[in-house]
């Protein structure tokens, strides 16, 4: 309702002014100013006011037909039409403000909404993908909409640009620099430094490239293009800053299921490999067994030949028997006996296990004389297996006039025995992965033998135990093999 709705109430309202109050037209004309602020906004509300002052003094006070106030009480009528009017079309406009924004705000949710039903409908990273696309080019209503994640180290996009992209720099600066990109109409460019999201966008812009950023990290690169130009005002760029954190989210995933499915097959290939190094092994030892048994009937013959043969089968059954416990080990299938053991008894037994290999080479043993009477809880076969292992590899390694110190002390909960040598040492880069399996560091002798399972079994057994191995350097040069065991308390373990 407009002036023209004003002038037909006047007209209604003239023809019948004698039988009229004053509050009769006034009313009426505010119902006027109400209308036509709610149809045609805060200008025509006050234009509407304004008019239906003027009318309402011209032709419904008298003296009539004047702009003339006899009464002076019908300024306050008039000036309080006037008031009310105004504050009407102001409240009735700001209220139409705030409906317009709650519906804006409304339709985002909504596009949100519609974002969230899609990607969790999908059970797919990429298909999730593929479906915040399909949301952004609806809602930013543009033709073309691409996400490409980017790699490490070098930042470059990692798929190639589709047809209808300008060429892949574009992407590929934005990717290492972290800033927006726009291929204008005329085909020339424009970049902008890393500030947010893109804040003034060229009205003719054929093509947008946005940094798609988790944590401060650009994981990616978002491409859209319309060849009638893309045009992003404020709520379409609401639009475009929560659909980008989105679609940064959605590659970021992607990436994590890629790493994490990488991370499994390399678990099922590992668990495929113990079991298969077990199988084997395992079935191995009869036919080696068999043939020890015939080098020795055939050494009993006179051929020295059968001797080398059980030599090397000897060897080689040492191997299966490493290859074997190395395989229970990872499977967590080794059997445990843990007993009370004296470590004098442990120190013992490892020291007759490398007799034979230690010949004329010094080892110096010592118990701490502060606690001669040393006792842990520990498996007594697999510990003297563990230092067993690390005198073997101190003989081999250092050279043959330095001696090679043993030494057990108490360490609060725990039983320390200290293998300590004179060798190359092990460098600080080497120290963790000595005892991967099938590794020899770089800095070991060339002329030893050995096929780097000794201190993988031996770190093996020791955490089995609840203890630990490990390795560090020597003053004066050297290495030294520290194996921690748990100890025991006489006076309340044997209490």
């Amino acid at each position: 309702m407009g002036p023209a709705g004003l002038g037909a109430a006047l007209l209604a309202l003239y023809s019948v002014r004698a039988s009229l109050d004053k509050a009769h037209v006034v009313l009426v004309l505010l119902l006027v100013v109400l209308l036509g602020s709610a149809a045609g906004g805060r200008i025509l509300g006050l234009v509407l006011a304004v008019g239906g002052f003027l009318a309402f003094d011209f032709w419904f006070l008298p003296p009539y037909n004047t702009f003339v106030v006899a009464d002076p009480l019908d300024w306050l009528v008039l000036l309080s039409f006037l008031a009310t009017g105004i504050v009407a079309a102001q409240l009735l406009a700001r209220a139409q403000r705030e409906a317009a924004r709650a519906n804006t705000r409304a339709q985002e949710v909504d596009r949100l909404a519609s974002l969230g039903s899609e990607t969790l409908s999908v059970a797919r990273a990429d298909e999730a993908l593929l479906a915040i696309t399909r949301v952004m080019a609806n809602t930013l209503e543009v033709s073309k909409c691409h996400l490409f994640p980017v790699r490490s180290p070098e930042r470059t996009v990692s798929d190639a640009i589709p047809s209808g992209a300008q060429s892949d720099d574009l992407a590929t600066w934005v990717a290492l620099n972290g800033g927006t990109a726009w291929t204008l109409m005329d085909g020339t460019t424009r970049t902008e430094a890393p500030s947010g999201s893109p804040a003034n966008v060229p009205a003719v812009a054929r093509a947008l490239y946005v940094p798609m950023r988790v944590r401060d990290r650009t994981v990616g690169v978002l491409y859209l293009a319309d060849d009638a130009g893309i045009s992003l005002d404020p709520t379409r760029q609401r639009y475009l800053d929560a659909l980008a954190h989105y679609a940064a989210l959605g590659l970021e995933r992607l990436r994590l299921t890629g790493e994490a499915e990488h991370a499994e097959a390399l678990r099922a290939a590992d668990r495929l490999k113990d079991a298969l190094m077990a199988t084997v092994s395992h079935d191995l030892r009869t036919p080696l067994t068999t043939i020890r048994g015939l080098a020795h009937d055939i050494a009993s013959e006179g051929d020295e030949r059968a001797y080398v043969i059980e030599d090397e089968v000897i060897r080689l059954n040492a191997l299966v028997t490493d290859l074997l416990d190395l395989s229970r080990l990872n499977a967590g299938g080794i059997p445990l006996t843990l007993a009370y053991n004296t470590a004098d008894e442990l120190m013992g037994a490892a020291l007759q296990m490398v007799g034979g290999a230690a010949a004329q080479r010094e080892i110096r043993a010592s118990i701490d004389p502060a606690d001669p009477l040393l006792v842990g809880r520990f498996d007594l076969a697999h510990s003297v297996r563990i230092i067993g292992n690390l005198l073997e590899n101190a003989i081999k390694y250092s050279p043959i006039d330095q001696p090679i110190d043993f030494t057990v002390r108490r360490d609060g909960a725990m039983l320390v025995f200290d293998v300590a040598d004179r060798g190359r040492g092990v460098p600080e880069s080497e120290r963790e992965r000595i005892f991967a399996p099938f590794h020899r560091a770089p800095s070991q002798r060339p002329d030893v033998g050995g096929t780097g399972l000794g201190l993988a079994i031996a770190k093996g057994l020791a955490d089995a135990q609840q203890g630990t191995l490990t390795c560090t350097t020597r003053d004066g040069g050297g290495s030294v093999f520290t194996l921690r065991l748990p100890a025991a308390d006489l006076s309340t373990d044997f209490a």
